[in-house]
């Protein structure tokens, strides 16, 4: 196991560009999810998405960068961090766990609340409007939680040694 004061090899390449790469993840949901929730999402609003093409689209795009940043964050970038620093990688809920005691995410527990979350948001949101806009209140209120942790990992990374120091993510 390493300590923070640890002397680490310099991150390679990939981590750098996966760092980045959540970091931009991060700023996309922020954006897609001000712009589904410039009001709150109740049942009649999201009975609205089979006549309203452009929250259709603006929830899609939503339920797909919620997930995305998941997947970047917590099965591509953290096992690889998890390596980087010598620490065990193992399932996923096991990384998360160790995340979570590294001080990078808030809760492991969170992070499996919000996989539910989006399993509801892409399968079972067209048949059911209360289910949808629970989801993706639930959903809203998770992204200060992804966005914390995409830059707690991120900034492990850039502030490494021979990091260069920041990411190019425009």
């Amino acid at each position: 196991m390493t300590s923070k004061g640890a002397l680490r090899e310099p991150p390679h390449a990939r981590l750098i560009y996966l760092a980045g790469t959540v970091l931009a993840e991060a700023a996309l949901l922020r954006i897609t999810d001000s712009s589904v929730f410039t009001v709150s999402m109740d049942f009649e609003r999201a009975g609205t998405l089979r006549h309203d093409i452009d929250l259709t689209e603006r929830v899609d795009a939503f339920a797909a960068r919620f997930g995305r940043l998941q997947d970047a964050v917590g099965d591509t970038l953290l096992p690889l961090m998890l390596a980087w620093l010598s620490e065990p990688v193992g399932p996923a809920i096991n990384n998360l766990a160790r995340a979570e005691r590294l001080g990078w995410i808030h809760s492991a527990a969170d992070w499996i609340e919000c996989r539910q979350l989006r399993i509801l948001m892409i399968h079972d949101y067209v048949r059911d409007m209360a289910v949808l806009a629970a989801t993706l209140t639930r959903g809203h209120l998770a992204v200060p939680l992804f966005e914390t942790s995409a830059q707690r990992l991120a900034g492990q990374v850039f502030a490494a040694p021979g990091s260069a120091g920041s990411a190019d993510v425009a």
